[in-house]
């Protein structure tokens, strides 16, 4: 049961890390794996040693992450979003 519950744990981290501006792959296995070391040294659960995943996601990218990288993806996000916005208005205004 314990082993469920780590991989429940460690499945939502990976996802709501990869969620965050500017993570790449390399900062997933990077994170993964400091998690994972912790855990084996220590043998805490990710939950007692992290707390949320979800929370620990987002303090893992703030630290992992070059800020300039995160600003330059929330810039492209919000360019993204304003195109996929005024494509939407536009097939809205044709009866799309």
């Amino acid at each position: 049961m314990a082993d469920k519950n780590r991989e429940k744990w460690m499945a939502r981290f990976q996802v709501r890390l990869a969620l965050q501006p500017g993570v790449d792959r390399a900062v997933v296995l990077q994170a993964v794996k400091e998690v994972t070391a912790h855990c084996a040294d220590t043998g805490e659960h990710p939950q007692a040693a992290f707390g949320d995943p979800d929370a620990y996601a987002v303090q893992a990218a703030a630290r992992l992450v070059p800020a300039d990288r995160v600003a330059r993806t929330k810039r492209h996000n919000a360019v993204a979003d304003a195109f996929g916005s005024a494509l939407k208005r536009a097939g809205d205004i044709a009866g799309l």
